[in-house]
């Protein structure tokens, strides 16, 4: 494993230079193998040095065991140690600011009472207004009951809230969207709707986040018909959408097209559903998914099977291939992983077809270590941020619900989540794409802008809602 900057940690010595030296300590802890990212002398007093080390590690057992190291050393003393990622979380990592100033008696008249009373009744006389007079046209409600967290599963609410802040933050700094986690406690599926129902006045949209197959099908498609603002669940679309950007930039590199190739993917949840359908939309017809008891078949469709699932075996799988995934990789042209860590080998990958594509992107581990498939494949990509082509949701929400909001829709079709890949995948020119750069980095600020317009301009056809000219605000 490589050391990462999730495990950073920061120690404090006491250290007595008669014993050990700073190069002494520099040594033990690169023996480690931690990285050491700063080295510096807090206090000095007669021999005696007060020292800060700052290293990543590989995980937590890794940080005790620097520690244990440093405490093992004659003349030193660990006196605190202070892991990053924990310290960024102390007090939440977002905030409420005011957007107007709070200076004197009459700013507080506007803003509060009695001035506000206005403005009520002005949308309370025109709904529509709340668009142009409140925070709704900005707004957008992360939803989550915490069942399906990262790859940690059902760890609840609470625990969940940190992952819906860190979306919050994402949304503000790529999209300039202000996004609220809303975490509930509760896993009952019209609870969930009702919820949200009642809260949804207050957004202009409700990204889903977390919430566990099969139940986020029918919580996503219930919201979407009795709202009239923008229902997206990123574990779904959001990842398909950046799959399927990097698979259009893939396939120009290996010079072929989606309608001609073989793909397999593994995993049929909710992200799994999600890609197959959009990659259907864009034009693959060869498309096998893979679910824990084999490939999904229109000859093996049951009365009890989940409708998201029937649906993909009854439109997918052509060729009605069966048996098992290593088997049904077998020259295919391109691997999807969505699914769990190390069920392929490297030998699975070179049975695939010429210029092979394999896109593991389970986390932590992915499906097929990285290192060892592109020895085979032409072109390879994961979820991990420690590997080239990284496949990451960022690339896709903050730019679409900025063009949602914009301007002002009531859905999302799968039309609006084709164009945003496409825009995506051609933010890479053909000049600069690479079997190792097929899809752009999450702090390219190329993406979000491309993303919104190709939006703007895919919904000019749907709903809006129909917001008064600003002349006619003032009414009341």
């Amino acid at each position: 494993m490589r050391t990462s900057p999730s495990y950073t940690a920061s120690y404090r010595l006491d250290l007595d230079e008669g014993q050990t030296s700073i190069a002494g300590v520099v040594a033990a802890v690169v023996e480690t193998g931690a990285q050491i990212k700063g080295l510096d002398v807090a206090d000095s007093d007669r021999g005696r040095l007060i020292v800060d080390v700052t290293c990543d590690m590989r995980d937590s057992e890794h940080r005790r065991q620097v520690e244990a190291v440093l405490d093992s050393l004659p003349g030193v003393a660990t006196s605190s140690v202070a892991d990053q990622t924990f310290l960024s979380h102390i007090g939440g990592k977002i905030e409420l600011a005011s957007k107007v100033p709070l200076r004197n008696r009459d700013d507080l008249s506007r803003a509060y009472t009695p001035g506000v009373a206005r403005v009520c009744t002005a949308i309370h006389d025109m709904p529509q207004k709340a668009h142009l007079l409140t925070m709704k046209a900005n707004s957008v409600a992360v939803v989550s009951d915490g069942t399906a967290v990262l790859g940690l599963g059902d760890i609840g609410p609470e625990a969940a809230l940190p992952v819906m802040e860190g979306k919050a933050v994402l949304f503000k700094q790529f999209g300039n969207v202000d996004a609220w986690p809303v975490v509930l406690d509760t896993k009952d599926t019209d609870e969930i709707v009702r919820i949200v129902k009642a809260i949804a006045p207050a957004y202009g949209g409700i990204n889903l986040e977390d919430i566990s197959a099969p139940r986020c099908f029918e919580i996503e498609e219930r919201l979407r018909a009795e709202l009239d603002i923008p229902v997206f669940h990123d574990d779904q679309h959001g990842t398909a959408i950046v799959v399927l950007a990097a698979l259009l930039n893939a396939l120009k590199i290996v010079g072929k097209r989606i309608e001609d190739v073989r793909i397999v993917v593994s995993g049929v949840g909710a992200a799994g559903n999600a890609i197959i359908k959009l990659l259907m939309a864009q034009g693959a017809t060869d498309i096998v998914g893979y679910g824990r008891s084999g490939a999904l078949n229109a000859d093996e469709v049951s009365d009890d099977m989940h409708p998201a699932r029937r649906w993909l075996a009854e439109n997918t799988n052509p060729r009605r291939v069966k048996g098992s995934l290593a088997e049904g990789l077998r020259d295919a042209d391109v691997f999807i992983g969505v699914s769990q860590g190390n069920i392929l080998t490297a030998d699975d990958v070179a049975t695939m077809a010429k210029d092979s594509i394999v896109f593991a992107l389970a986390n932590p581990t992915p499906e097929v270590d990285p290192i060892a498939a592109a020895q085979y494949a032409r072109i390879v990509a994961t979820g991990r941020s420690d590997y080239p082509n990284q496949i990451n949701n960022v690339l896709a929400f903050p730019g679409l619900f900025r063009g949602l909001l914009d301007a002002k829709v009531k859905e999302i079709t799968t039309e609006v989540l084709r164009v945003a890949a496409v825009a995506i995948a051609d933010v890479i020119s053909v000049d600069e794409l690479g079997a190792n750069y097929i899809i752009p980095g999450v702090f390219d600020e190329r993406v979000p802008r491309a993303v919104s317009r190709a939006v703007r301009q895919a919904v000019r056809d749907l709903p809006t809602v129909d917001i008064p000219v600003q002349e006619h605000l003032g009414t009341c």
